[in-house]
């Protein structure tokens, strides 16, 4: 199994970003696949997720500035990113158990 992240980057606080996960390996419409996060020195943070069935869930701390979504025939799910805050710098991780990909770094900063 293969997730390969994209769309990292540096923007500015109130910005948007969208990151991309490719998957590969795996019957992916079958599959939950989330987003995390990290910043050094602390745990992994539980983004988002999204079920094979589409329903979606979110942390509190992201809920109503990002947004998931998957295209099964792209194997490919999604996390757009708006009115992001400094507190979001973090690598990004899309995931599905027991699967990780590389990270993508996310930097919000003026």
């Amino acid at each position: 199994v293969q997730l390969v992240e994209s769309g990292g980057g540096t923007v500015q606080p109130g910005g948007s970003l969208t990151l991309s996960c490719a998957a590969s390996g795996l019957t992916f419409r079958d599959y939950t696949m989330g987003w995390a996060r990290q910043v050094p020195g602390k745990g992994l943070e539980w983004v988002s997720g999204i079920h094979n069935d589409g329903s979606t869930y979110y942390a509190d701390s992201v809920k109503g500035r990002f947004t998931i979504s998957r295209d099964n025939a792209k194997n490919t799910v999604y996390l757009q990113m708006d009115r992001l805050k400094p507190e979001d710098t973090a690598v990004y991780y899309c995931a599905t158990d027991p699967y990780q990909g590389q990270g993508t770094q996310v930097t919000v900063s003026s």
